[in-house]
């Protein structure tokens, strides 16, 4: 037969496929039968968002589109303008713009942040340098010199009566003094600050909304950033100490606090101190191993906790979208070759090119297991980061996938420095949107198509966030259950895709935000994602009235085992005389059996079940008495 050149291409063009021509499906599995793990409200954080700081972002339509979109932590020290900030006299000196000192009032954003943001978790700096601001009457007048405007010499050390080097660059023709508006500041002066908002005599603020402090910012980079006071970098192990006594001296006037440290800068400063490794023990140490290794010894030598958030910065240079959708591996794919890889190639001491893979996350937690034992209790952050693509799709992409990696491994916070369009509406999509606990998924081609599913504590709800990287192709994708019976029918779903080159975020019902509603089966969805997009589709189980172990058993009831095989017993206790009635439920809420239904008196009580009769699967087990009801999964398996 003959088939027209026409007809023939159009039949090559739906082989090969093009943009917009959904692909072969990609399977993802979501197993409900696996441990879940909570999911950190913190990971859903911004830098900079109240006023009355200087040079931040914070306004108050920032503080009305926080609560709009459900930002949960923010980090508002301020960065390098925390290094030399005065809590006494509300001052900062900052060093990226002539050392200048300006009014800084912490005190009014923490209570900003009290009244307009109720619930919202602070995070403050405690300053390391032993310099802090004094005056301002010392500051160089970059109005008068070219009426405040940018230009390259803007961290040219000025303040203190400095000339300025008119060719430009960091270095000023004559350097100001930093005596004249700098003044010496304590390990007792930066801990002070816990007194004046937590003290007797204080201002009364809530410290637990307030519980976590950043241990000062970059200091490896102190000789670059604050060279007006660190002409030499100061070595890792003068750090060390610096750190060592500020975090006692917190820990002391505040035991519950949460330090947070030592927030390198970026990739580079992640493994290098300066620019070499440490020397130790007879060997060479990358910085972050280094700081690890001597917190565990400090700890071990004094009996005091000093780290319980270990943070990093990360500011990736690529600007090609195909490569910033991948920068979410950075952090804990053992197998990503990353393109910008440099500091990395020097984590074992010397230069090995060959060494192309981060996972800098990863690689922390397995310093802090092997040098703090597997119970540390530290958790992960992120406190800055920024992503170089203008296109907002592409930023929406990159920070969903991002926070869905960090809520599968459990980071706790998470607070992007860099803000830009597309971030917010996929705060808002994951804050208002997901769940409390993560559930294991696997995707056939992670690469592409990645699934982030959470259920709530009464496992009847589940939302799984989509995420599509390819740049032009829509992607189908295969949606297979374990362990959650769908209730079958119509499931709402929300997309984030085509955004444009404006802001489209304005508040929780005013937003960019594309509704569709999805068929679901009982275990199976076939969805159809838009190229780079982030979506998410809610469903509910078909399992009504029954709440499995996540919540707290009023019976202490168990099974045993479980998974089980053949023979399961049932124990539980009840506080006082009462009917027991004890059920079992099959994965579609249908009632198999009553196990029994019968008056025990008060104590421990043991029953057997016979769970050979049952199919492979997920049942559910309800204890019934005259006051309680409470249920708890049971799964039956051959091979257990």
């Amino acid at each position: 037969m003959r088939i027209s050149s026409s007809l023939t291409i159009l039949f090559l063009l739906l082989i090969v496929g093009n943009p917009g021509f959904a692909q072969n499906p990609i399977r993802v599995d979501i197993d409900l039968t696996k441990p879940t793990k909570p999911v950190s409200p913190y990971i859903y954080g911004k830098n900079n968002v109240l006023p009355n700081t200087f040079l931040t972002s914070g306004t108050s339509e920032e503080v009305t589109k926080a609560k709009e979109a459900g930002v949960r932590f923010i980090r508002q020290g301020g960065g390098n303008n925390s290094t030399k900030y005065n809590w006494r006299l509300k001052l900062s000196s900052h060093p990226d713009w002539y050392n200048n000192v300006y009014a800084n009032d912490w005190d009014i954003a923490a209570k900003t942040m009290f009244e307009e943001l109720p619930g919202v978790q602070g995070m403050w700096s405690f300053q390391l340098l032993g310099k802090a601001a004094s005056n301002a009457n010392n500051n160089f007048n970059d109005w008068s010199y070219n009426q405040s405007q940018w230009w390259s010499g803007i961290t040219q050390n000025l303040a203190g009566g400095g000339t300025p080097n008119k060719a430009g660059g960091s270095k000023a023709s004559v350097e100001g003094n930093p005596n004249l508006y700098l003044m010496a500041w304590t390990a007792d002066s930066t801990v002070g600050i816990l007194d004046k908002w937590f003290g007797a005599k204080g201002l009364g603020y809530d410290k637990s909304k307030i519980q976590y402090w950043s241990m000062d910012n970059e200091p490896e980079i102190w000789s670059g950033t604050h060279d007006d006071v660190m002409k030499t970098q100061c070595s890792a192990e003068e750090f060390m100490q610096l750190y060592f006594k500020v975090a006692k001296a917190a820990r002391a006037k505040y035991p519950d606090i949460k330090l947070s440290g030592p927030v390198p800068a970026n990739e580079w400063q992640w493994y290098r101190y300066g620019n070499d490794g440490i020397p130790s023990d007879g060997k060479k140490y990358c910085w972050l191993e280094f700081f690890i290794k001597r917190i565990a010894e400090e700890e071990k030598a004094s009996g005091i906790r000093l780290l319980d958030l270990l943070d990093i910065h990360y500011y990736p240079e690529s600007t090609d979208a195909a490569k910033c959708v991948q920068l979410h591996r950075v952090f804990f794919d053992r197998n990503y070759d990353y393109p910008e890889a440099n500091g990395v190639h020097t984590v074992n001491g010397g230069w090995d090119s060959n060494i192309n893979k981060e996972y800098i996350l990863g690689r922390c937690s397995d310093w802090l297991t092997q040098y703090m034992g597997a119970n540390h209790g530290v958790g992960l952050a992120v406190t800055e980061t920024g992503m170089k693509s203008t296109n907002a799709n592409v930023q929406a992409v990159w920070y969903a996938s991002t926070m869905g990696e960090f809520m599968k491994n459990g980071v706790e916070v998470f607070t992007p420095w860099s803000w830009d369009i597309g971030m917010w509406e996929t705060l808002h999509l994951f804050s208002r949107y997901n769940q409390k606990n993560y559930i294991q998924a696997a995707s056939q081609n992670e690469t592409l198509i990645s699934a982030y599913p959470t259920i709530n504590t009464a496992s009847d709800s589940m939302t799984v966030v989509l995420v599509n990287r390819s740049l032009t192709e829509k992607q189908t994708v295969d949606l297979n259950f374990s362990g959650f019976q769908i209730n079958p029918g119509s499931c709402p779903m929300y997309s984030i895709s085509g955004l444009g080159s404006t802001e489209t975020f304005i508040s929780h019902p005013n937003n960019a935000l594309k509704k569709a509603v999805v068929q679901a089966l009982a275990t199976h969805i076939s969805i159809e994602l838009a190229p780079l997009s982030v979506n998410t589709i809610t469903m509910q189980s078909l399992v009504t009235g029954l709440t499995p172990t996540l919540q707290k058993n009023p019976f202490n009831a168990s099974v045993y085992p479980n998974p089980a095989s053949e023979q399961t017993v049932l124990n539980f206790s009840i506080p006082e005389k009462s009917r027991m009635n004890i059920t079992v439920f099959n994965s579609n809420g249908q009632i198999l059996e009553t196990i029994i239904n019968s008056v025990f008196e008060a104590g421990n009580h043991q029953l057997n079940l016979d769970s050979s009769r049952y199919p492979d699967g997920i049942y559910w087990i309800r204890f019934n008495s005259e006051t309680n009801v409470e249920t708890i999964k049971l799964i039956k398996t051959k091979n257990q």
